[in-house]
């Protein structure tokens, strides 16, 4: 399959730099975050105190092994804006995501976060193969949620054609596919398989759609659906990774010509792999959680951001900058559902908030025509036998709906049909999906 291997006049200077340059440029922007997080932001002042650091002590880069690591109850103890470094009046833009208390995370942006932003976007369709004048079907959810505007940003910053299509609407997805004629499309997997379910049942070719290359994320997938992707559709698939708490998409992105695993953009992002129980840092190539310290964000400078995702970080190829391996799990319980987050105690705030149903509840996930399905399974309390089941099932998918933004379907049984495991506890999550 060809690919489009860039020349080495197309690289920023940063991409081919020495270890050396990179290193050095590395230790110059980690300490100024770090200034710029202890100066600015109570939470950092009062988390580096506590561990007995300052920003004047890291001389090197192992040094930012002695700070604090920042996780997600972090950013939900200082909602909405109190991680920011900067007031709120020069924060352009707002993004969240979902987290176990219904309070979202959230993130904030200053004009040039945004830029930087756009940059890296660009950097990372332009190291899938992407070129100024290309036009990109961009259809990652827009909204609060990150990847759709953060890809959109990105394409017009590199020069796209951008057709803002968002998730959803299979049908005119396939319509507009086959009437512009893009280039490239930016989705999440599990969707770009619908998409060709779809021009299945219209009885189109996948083959023949347009689009030469893939960039995919929001989701982890596999080297099989790689593979079934790049044979279903004739295209390149490429690797995108990001999270809203340290960005957005476009933090690490896959090369076209090695596609071997996203290049870290290590100007911007510190990353460590560190031992999820213990917290130190691992050696080189081990198998680990993998923590990012941004470089050069203003208004949410991030510290050692636990990301969950265990991975492991593999040398330079392509670019100068050092890759990351597939992602194998996550070190806690967060489910990924096309694309959102999904935590068992989310669930668990929804099914409280019936009178009528005892608490208990089973999240039962599967695959079904491609596509991650959930069912949620809960009962009704002692007492209440005469409840209209359909009408509390109903009002419970749509407050999954609005609260998480899953789609579901809801099964109230009869009390006591939720299984119960080890003295009455519920196994509360079953997930049947293929490994």
């Amino acid at each position: 399959m060809p690919v489009k291997t860039p020349a080495p006049g197309d690289l920023e200077p940063i991409e081919k730099a020495s270890r050396d340059e990179l290193q050095a440029l590395q230790l110059q922007r980690l300490r100024q975050t770090l200034a710029l997080a202890y100066d600015k932001v109570p939470h950092y002042r009062r988390a580096f105190d506590e561990k007995g650091v300052h920003p004047s002590d890291c001389k090197t880069l192992a040094d930012l092994a002695r700070f604090p690591f920042t996780a997600k109850a972090d950013l939900r103890a200082n909602y909405p804006f109190g991680m920011f470094a900067v007031p709120r009046e020069q924060v352009v833009r707002i993004h969240a995501s979902s987290g176990t208390t219904g309070k979202p995370t959230v993130v904030g942006y200053t004009q040039a976060d945004i830029d930087t932003w756009a940059d890296l976007v660009a950097r990372s369709i332009r190291a899938a193969g992407g070129r100024g004048g290309d036009i990109v079907h961009v259809a990652y959810g827009y909204g609060l949620f990150t990847g759709g505007l953060g890809a959109h940003y990105g394409a017009e910053r590199l020069g796209c054609t951008v057709v803002p299509m968002s998730g959803g609407q299979t049908e005119k997805q396939v319509q507009l596919i086959e009437d512009f004629k893009p280039d490239i499309i930016m989705v999440t997997p599990s969707y770009m398989q619908v998409i060709v379910e779809e021009y299945r049942r219209q009885g189109l070719d996948p083959r023949q759609m347009s689009i030469a290359v893939g960039i995919f994320g929001a989701e982890p997938w596999t080297e099989a659906m790689r593979r079934d992707i790049e044979q279903s559709a004739a295209l390149d698939a490429v690797d995108i990774y990001g999270l809203s708490e340290v960005m957005g998409p476009g933090v690490a992105s896959e090369c076209i010509e090695s596609k071997d695993g996203p290049v870290i953009w290590e100007d911007h992002f510190y990353p460590e792999i560190i031992d999820p129980e213990t917290g130190a840092v691992l050696p080189e190539g081990s198998e680990g959680e993998l923590v990012f310290t941004t470089l050069t964000k203003q208004a949410l400078p991030v510290i050692r951001y636990r990301t969950r995702d265990l991975t492991r970080l593999l040398p330079p190829t392509s670019r100068s900058m050092r890759r990351m391996g597939k992602i194998v799990g996550r070190s806690d319980d967060m489910l990924i559902i096309r694309g959102v987050n999904l935590f068992p105690t989310q669930i668990e705030e929804v099914v409280l908030a019936q009178p009528a149903l005892s608490g208990q509840y089973q999240i039962v996930v599967s695959r079904e025509a491609l596509l991650d399905e959930v069912l949620v399974r809960c009962e009704l309390a002692v007492g209440h036998l005469d409840a209209d089941r359909a009408a509390i099932g109903g009002e419970l998918r749509h407050q999954i709906k609005s609260r998480i933004g899953v789609s579901t379907r809801v099964d109230v049984g009869l009390p006591d049909s939720i299984e119960r495991t080890l003295v009455g506890k519920a196994r509360r999550v079953v997930d049947k999906r293929p490994k």
